[in-house]
C-alpha cells in the first residue's frame, strides 16, 4: 500500500510513518524541510511538484499543522488555525487533480472540538460540540473554531472518487522523546505528577498501537466516512489518570497543583493551561460499533507498557 503523510515528521507522524513503513507499506512523507529518503518538500499551502506524489496513491492521512504545544497567543492561534485550514483544502485540491486518486482520505482533527463537560462522554452522535460553554475562558471557543473550521476544509473538497474519515484524536501516548507522554512523565519523576486544579476534568487519551491499529482500520473499511473518534473508551478524571501514571513509574505522591499554578508551570513549558484544564470526556462510539477491538481500552495497563517501554529505550 502507498501512503502520503503530509505533514509526517512531527509525533504523530513519526509514530505512523515508522508503524507503516516497519509493516511494508510504500510511505511518502510531505514536509518543509526534507532531509532524508522518502520525504517530499511541499510548504502546506499551495500546489506544486510534490502533489504528484498523491497520484496513484492509496491513502493520504493529513496531520500537517502548527502544534498545539505553545502559548495561546493569538499569532499563535491565527497559525494553528491557517495552517490547518490551508494544508486540509491543498491537499483536497491535490487528490482532486490527480489523475488516480487515492481511495481514502484521512484527515487529522482534534478531540477539542468537543465541549467541556463532565456529566456525560461524547461519542460522534450525541456529543456536544463546544465553542458556547459557560464558564470557560474566551480563547477556548478559538480552539474549537480551529477544529471545526479544519473539518469544513476537507468536507467541501470536492474529491467524489476518495472516502474521507476526520480524526477527531485524543492524546496520543508513546513513549518518544517530545511527546505528551514523555512530559507528562518528566513531571511524575519531579513529585509534580498530582491533581490539576482538583483534578475533575477527564483526560482522554489513546495508545499508540491502538492510534496505528486504528488508522489502518480506517482505511481498510470502505463503509466508514465522517468523524471518527479516535480515543481509548476508558477517560478518566485527570488526579487519577495522574495516580495511575505515578503507580507505573512507581512514584507514590505527587504534588497538587491550584489553577495559578498550573498557569506558572504551562508558561515554563511554553505551553497552555487549556491543555491541563479543558474536560475532555470523548469516547470512540463509530469505531467500537465497526467492530474495533482496543489493546489498550484502559489506562493502567497502557500507563505500565508505555513506562517500560520508555525504561527498554533509554
Amino acid at each position: 500500500m502507498k501512503v502520503i503523510l503530509p505533514g509526517g515528521t512531527g509525533q504523530v507522524g513519526t509514530i505512523l510513518d515508522r508503524a507503516l513503513t516497519a509493516a511494508g507499506h510504500e510511505v511518502t512523507v510531505l514536509t518543509r524541510h526534507p532531509t532524508r529518503e522518502r520525504q517530499v518538500g511541499w510548504d502546506g499551502a499551495t500546489l506544486g511538484r510534490w502533489a504528484e506524489v498523491i497520484d496513484g496513491s492509496d491513502a493520504v492521512v493529513n496531520l500537517a499543522g502548527r502544534s498545539v504545544s505553545c502559548r495561546y497567543t493569538p499569532e499563535n492561534l491565527r497559525a494553528m488555525m491557517d495552517s490547518r485550514v490551508a494544508s486540509a483544502r491543498v491537499v483536497g485540491e491535490a487528490i482532486a487533480a490527480a489523475p488516480r486518486p487515492p481511495r481514502v482520505w484521512l484527515q487529522m482533527s482534534t478531540a477539542t472540538i468537543y465541549a467541556h463537560r463532565f456529566d456525560a462522554a461524547n461519542d460522534e452522535e450525541t456529543g456536544v460540540l463546544g465553542g458556547s460553554e459557560p464558564g470557560v475562558p474566551g480563547y477556548w471557543s478559538y480552539s474549537v473554531g480551529i477544529a471545526r473550521n479544519w473539518e469544513r476544509a476537507q468536507a467541501e473538497a470536492s474529491v467524489p472518487a476518495t472516502r474521507k474519515v476526520a480524526l477527531r484524536t485524543a492524546m496520543v501516548m508513546s513513549p518518544d522523546r517530545g511527546g505528551v507522554f514523555d512530559v507528562l512523565l518528566g513531571l511524575v519523576r519531579l513529585g509534580l505528577g498530582g491533581p490539576v486544579a482538583g483534578g475533575a476534568q477527564y483526560v482522554s487519551w489513546i495508545h499508540d498501537t491502538d492510534f496505528v491499529r486504528a488508522v489502518q482500520f480506517l482505511i481498510d473499511r470502505d463503509d466508514i466516512e465522517g468523524p471518527v473518534n479516535l480515543a481509548s473508551p476508558g477517560p478518566l478524571p485527570q488526579r487519577e489518570f495522574m495516580r495511575a501514571l505515578r503507580a507505573a513509574r512507581g512514584v507514590p505522591v505527587g504534588l497538587p497543583a491550584t489553577r495559578w499554578m498550573a498557569e506558572l508551570g504551562a508558561f515554563a513549558l511554553r505551553s497552555d493551561t487549556e491543555l491541563l484544564l479543558k474536560s475532555r470526556r470523548v469516547v470512540p462510539g463509530r469505531l467500537r460499533a465497526a467492530g474495533f477491538g482496543f489493546a489498550y481500552p484502559d489506562w493502567p495497563p497502557a500507563a505500565a507498557d508505555l513506562v517500560r517501554r520508555v525504561k527498554e529505550s533509554r
